[in-house]
């Protein structure tokens, strides 16, 4: 059964939130807001106390010029910005190469504009003939019946009993399959092995709970020379939730309301989590600037070298190391802990490429969705390029290219801790510019309002929006 969700009212809403993100003029109450990864955005108001973010997010890199395509005949593809651009440009590039008689015209759309360009494209029919989409938002668009149904065209592909467990499960709705991993990404805990040296740190091991993560930034932070222990994304939803979120699921705590009656902001380590965050930020260990981050520059924060450690995603491992190349340095990669030593947990998040109602081009796009499982793109564009394969098959990630990167090992981990939440109400509950989860966040961050009274309020706004 399909609920009354209207997807075109979706985008209304949606509209409003982007529009009101541009104004740059923040009211006197609270905005809230994810990519992921995980994207976010800047909320439409904040905090009395909070910085007014920047008045709209930055225009996004275009896909490179092999993504790219003149020929009026190319398929057209959207995909979000603040994702894994890198991955993405690789997987259009390559099928672009190899088939010059059916190429693919890659454009990326602002991540805060996403959710709702693609509504709008199909509530009016003007859609492109394939997409990237970030995999949290498919259970929305699937039960509003504004994807193309692939069960039967795929009921033959042998590549689908291997893929991703968490993308396959949100791309299914009642029984039939919506759509298939374009990439992978898990959160993880990286961490710069200098800094830890230079901080009097062993570099081989990393902090297994919050307080020994608290004690270690406050040694990286001492420092100085604008050198800080931790990174926090204070405006953005989505880095939030794929890195904080996961400190909070490893504490035991419930994030979401998975539907009407779900009690979401379950249990003491929501709390024991934002009290630690609003110490973090009390005590310097996050840098200054990390208030104002969307999400549009989140990836390049930790290859700065300045940051001792950092919540991201396994695409920062090839990031880092291009940003790195005139600062070199040493890092590792572990799991993001909990109040508990020893207890972690992982946001297993991506996108996937999935067809739009109204496209035309139905054929080609899911000889473009076969193409990125096949064994060869999994192994010569995957995991040649350091990302982590979409099918789990151990003849793929048994490679040469990951035996030669033991940091793919370790943040493969993660994938044992991880969880990919499932709810209809996702973006308005979590992702949403304006929603209760990064208004609940900016409050325990930057302000010293009382921590109970700030979660209980985030909690009634989920369980509204989880019945509507």
């Amino acid at each position: 059964m399909r609920t009354d969700l209207k997807l075109p009212a979706l985008a209304i809403v949606a509209v409003l939130m982007v529009g009101a993100c541009s104004s740059g003029t923040p009211s006197s109450s609270p905005g809230g807001a994810a990519s992921v990864a995980p994207g976010g955005s800047a909320p439409a108001s904040a905090p009395a106390s909070v910085a007014p973010s920047e008045a709209a997010a930055p225009t996004p890199e275009p896909a490179e010029a092999c993504a790219q395509s003149q020929d009026p005949n190319a398929m057209q593809m959207w995909e979000r910005s603040g994702g894994n651009k890198g991955m993405v440009d690789i997987l259009v590039c390559a099928w672009n190469a190899a088939n010059a008689a059916k190429p693919i015209n890659l454009s990326y759309i602002v991540h805060t504009e996403m959710v709702a360009k693609i509504a709008q494209g199909v509530a009016s029919g003007d859609v492109p003939d394939l997409m990237g989409m970030d995999l949290i938002y498919a259970p929305q668009f699937e039960n509003a019946d504004q994807l193309v149904d692939i069960t039967d065209q795929t009921k033959d592909w042998p590549e689908l009993a291997d893929v991703s467990p968490g993308h396959k499960t949100v791309a299914t709705f009642n029984d039939r399959l919506f759509g298939v991993p374009l990439y992978a990404d898990v959160s993880a805990l990286f961490y710069n092995k200098d800094l830890f040296t230079q901080a009097g740190l062993d570099p081989d091991k990393p902090p297994t709970s919050l307080a020994e993560l608290r004690t270690y930034a406050d040694a990286i932070t001492k420092l100085g020379d604008d050198i800080k222990g931790y990174y926090l994304p204070g405006n953005c939803a989505g880095c939030n939730i794929f890195t904080v979120g996961p400190l909070m699921w490893a504490s035991g705590a419930t994030i979401e309301a998975e539907k009407c009656g779900s009690e979401p902001l379950v249990g003491d380590g929501v709390k024991q989590v934002a009290q630690w965050a609003r110490e973090m930020v009390a005590a310097g260990n996050v840098p200054e600037g990390a208030r104002a981050e969307t999400g549009a520059t989140f990836a390049e924060q930790f290859g700065s070298g300045k940051l001792g450690m950092m919540g991201t995603g396994n695409f920062n491992i090839v990031l880092a190391r291009d940003q790195m190349k005139d600062h070199p340095f040493e890092f590792g990669i572990s799991l993001l802990p909990g109040v508990e030593a020893g207890k972690y947990a992982s946001f297993i998040g991506g996108d996937l490429v999935v067809i739009p109602k109204g496209s035309k081009r139905i054929d080609d796009a899911l000889a473009f969705m076969h193409y990125l499982l096949t064994d060869e793109s999994q192994v010569e564009l995957y995991a040649k390029a350091l990302n982590l394969t979409t099918r789990t098959d151990p003849k793929l990630t048994d490679n040469q290219y990951y035996a030669a990167e033991p940091l793919i090992a370790d943040v493969a981990k993660a994938l044992a801790v991880g969880r990919t939440p499932y709810t209809l109400t996702f973006f308005e509950q979590i992702n949403s510019p304006q929603g209760p989860w990064l208004q609940m966040l900016q409050k325990a961050y930057y302000t010293d309002e009382d921590l109970d009274a700030v979660i209980n309020k985030a909690k009634d706004d989920m369980k509204a929006i989880s019945c509507t």
